[in-house]
């Protein structure tokens, strides 16, 4: 009898410890589950709430929304395995503030050749920044700028550690925008398109800035405020050195331990128009399946995303067609609005697709500060 009482007990205790067992299986797996996303497929984040900064109705915010349930649905025939998941974002004019009234990138040339102490410009560099002002005045982009340009700030910042090059920028990023009161340079981003990079991170995407900036200075300007790691910035490229380098070839010198590294003072490569594609491949690897840009140095990006693309694939692009929350121009944005027809992308209207630009408490100036001043220039200096 003690025996069976006791086999019984065993019996017990063996069914109760099966019990707990699969409960934590099932514990487990939903935890699992959850981590990848609900059981139907779905999002892991709403669109409706990620985008609340949208408008009801906006094209945009609709199709990309109607793409993630598509592609994240493992029974869905779009469904998109997350290593494959890939979006690369321009980020002047797509991201953040292009012209106020120039590039960031431009601003922070002029700033170090003409309001920086610690420097001594060179007739090259007032050259330079005397084009910068015709940009300035005419809104007309200069020809041959970008490489000019390029070569003008690998000049000025040459032998500049890399860490302190990064303090400059972000430095510079914090004194105050020129047409607006209330924010900072580096606090101009289109707070809708922060909803979208931070909506896509959290359903597995990837995301790239593939920029016509100068990578290092992307790097200091996006850091703090969007969720985007160093090395998915790809931008306009410069050549760097190491302290004790000197003039020597990089196959002739081996970094030391007491070596930092500099800018060598040498531009290589601007990243605008078929420049991005073949960066995303150099450094990517894989063709995106979502691109975001807001000029024509975009299509050949966005073209490359839609175009042969074995996933399915969408291509936005920004439309500056706000001329009282933001920088404006009607006649650039009606371009956009063709050209997105003709291509096959999908249009974002700033102004009537955002309920906000930069969020609460800014305001666009009537007139907008001006830094810099065209009598600065001496060019018989």
């Amino acid at each position: 009898m003690e025996n069976k009482d006791a086999n019984k007990n065993i019996w017990k205790l063996t069914a109760l410890g099966a019990m707990l067992v699969l409960a934590l299986v099932c514990v487990f797996f939903a935890i699992a589950l959850g981590n990848r996303g609900s059981v139907s497929g779905k999002p892991q984040v709403s669109g409706r709430e990620a985008l609340s900064l949208w408008t009801d109705g906006a094209r945009a915010k609709d199709e990309l929304i109607a793409y993630m349930d598509a592609i994240t649905d493992e029974s869905n025939p779009d469904y998109i395995p997350p290593e494959r998941r890939i979006a690369v974002f321009d980020m002047d004019g797509t991201l953040c503030c292009e012209t106020d009234p120039i590039y960031f990138d431009h601003m922070l040339y002029m700033h170090r050749v003409l309001d920086d102490p610690s420097y001594t410009c060179t007739t090259k560099d007032l050259e330079v920044a005397d084009r910068i002002f015709d940009f300035i005045e005419t809104g007309k982009y200069p020809e041959g700028m970008d490489n000019d340009h390029g070569q003008g700030v690998a000049s000025a910042f040459a032998g500049m550690k890399l860490k302190d090059f990064y303090a400059y920028v972000k430095d510079y990023r914090d004194t105050p925008a020129l047409g607006y009161d209330g924010m900072t340079k580096g606090e101009a981003f289109y707070q809708p398109m922060i909803q979208i990079v931070d909506y896509l991170t959290a359903n597995d995407f990837q995301v790239y800035i593939v920029s016509g900036t100068d990578t290092l200075i992307v790097r200091g300007l996006v850091n703090g405020t969007l969720n985007i790691p160093a090395n998915h910035i790809i931008g306009s490229d410069e050549r760097l050195a190491a302290t004790g380098q000197g003039d020597k070839d990089g196959l002739d010198y081996t970094y030391q331990s007491d070596d930092e590294l500099i800018l060598a003072g040498e531009f290589i490569i601007k990243n605008l128009k078929m420049n991005k594609v073949t960066a995303i491949e150099r450094e990517i690897g894989l063709q995106p399946v979502l691109s975001f840009g807001n000029s024509s140095g975009d299509f050949a990006m966005a073209t490359y995303t839609i175009s042969n693309n074995p996933y399915r694939s969408l291509a936005f692009q920004l439309c500056c067609d706000d001329t009282e929350r933001e920088n404006g121009n009607a006649e650039k944005a009606d371009k956009m609005y063709q050209s997105c027809d003709e291509l096959g992308y999908i249009p974002i209207s700033m102004k009537d697709d955002w309920k906000t630009i930069y969020g609460e408490g800014v305001t666009r100036k009537s007139t907008p500060d001006t830094e810099f001043e065209r009598e600065d220039l001496d060019l018989a200096a």
